[in-house]
């Protein structure tokens, strides 16, 4: 009886939740004037009338109830069969930093490991067309976090988003990866070996029903979910005008900690860091600038580094050489060869050696990077 009456009460957290143009805030109003989402369903036009930032088209279209009825068992099969989750804000599973936010999903779909919701979390954010630089920083970033147990939280974008998800993967952690569009469709679509990989070893969050399309509009929302779940925000590389700005302001409300990496002083795409550097946010460097700044009950995961492996007394100077001038971030083959300044045949006798001592790991696409 009381877990028929639980799956009718989630039921309705998700009828409501899917009224054309009812948004968090009036969704919350609604629910501190009337009680429930139960309760909001039953009430009558007039009493829904009486509630501040309710029209008459909400009126009209609560009044659907067997089609709202239907839309929402139909949205829970449709779960069931990816292996989804909905978690209404009333659940023990949702996330305790978001539920303190001004105006948290009512809502949230998630497909993956929800447990991680509720770990010590950090966002990295910056821009889709981000630097070589700006790639590789917010992966090395992220596996060092990753090694702390951190969680990473981001938005699954291309550029700075997906280095972050992938750098944290890559380092043996967690990621969370917050979309703007249902977690059926995968965007954009050059990130779905990401997207699945993310399903395996992260989360994949939305506030958004099955099926909803990625518009525009939609992505500001998403950021201030990125900035709710997580402890800190830092900002890779973001242009004046980036989005990772709203990402930061909502931050910025929550009262989280907001830091930036500093990028060429003549960069117009580290510009927006440089801002927010000038504004006051913290300046960082390292994973342990951003451990070290957290609040202070995140403090048990400082400086929790994976064990080291220690060079191989056979490796020469030259191997140990060009050992150091590669990291976990990946590198082409015919990039190392500029930096080293050695030549071909050479290198590839000393990767070979590197790759069989296993300290590094040969990728797809002529592709090396330091394990």
């Amino acid at each position: 009886m009381s877990r028929s009456l639980e799956a009718n009460e989630k039921k309705d957290w998700l009828s409501l939740s899917l009224i054309p143009g009812l948004g968090p805030v009036t969704f919350w109003n609604l629910i501190n004037n009337l009680g429930s989402p139960t309760e909001v369903l039953d009430a009558s036009a007039t009493v829904l009338l009486q509630m501040p930032g309710v029209k008459p088209s909400l009126v009209e279209a609560l009044a659907q109830k067997s089609l709202i009825d239907e839309v929402a068992e139909a949205e829970m099969i449709r779960l069931h069969e990816l292996d989804a989750h909905l978690i209404t804000a009333h659940d023990s599973a949702y996330p305790e930093l978001l539920r303190r936010t001004v105006a948290p999903p009512p809502v949230l779909f998630v497909r993956g490991r929800k447990d991680l919701l509720n770990r010590p979390s950090v966002a990295i954010v910056g821009s889709r067309a981000a630097t070589s630089y700006g790639r590789r920083t917010a992966f090395n970033l992220a596996s060092n976090l990753a090694a702390k147990q951190v969680i990473v939280v981001s938005g699954l974008a291309t550029g700075i988003d997906a280095e972050a998800h992938a750098g944290c993967l890559a380092g043996g952690g967690d990621t969370i990866a917050v979309l703007g569009c249902g977690l059926d469709i995968v965007y954009p679509r050059s990130n779905q070996d990401l997207y699945h990989q993310v399903i395996e070893q992260g989360v994949l969050v939305s506030e958004y029903a099955l099926g909803t399309k990625p518009d525009g509009f939609r992505f500001p929302a998403r950021n201030r979910i990125i900035a709710g779940l997580s402890h800190g925000v830092v900002v890779v590389e973001a242009a004046r005008k980036s989005g990772s700005l709203i990402t930061v302001q909502y931050a910025l409300e929550e009262g989280r900690e907001v830091f930036a990496v500093p990028g060429q002083i003549d960069s117009a795409k580290s510009s927006g860091s440089h801002w927010l550097l000038q504004q006051g946010a913290t300046l960082i460097v390292s994973a342990d600038d951003i451990i070290d700044n957290l609040p202070l009950h995140l403090g048990e995961f400082q400086h929790q580094d994976a064990p080291t492996r220690s060079q191989p007394a056979e490796l020469d100077d030259d191997s140990l050489a060009l050992l150091k001038l590669l990291d976990s971030y990946p590198i082409r083959r015919d990039e190392l060869l500029e930096r080293s300044g050695m030549k071909s045949a050479k290198i590839s006798e000393m990767l070979l050696l590197l790759e069989l001592e296993g300290l590094i790991e040969l990728l797809p696409g002529d592709e090396l990077r330091r394990v």
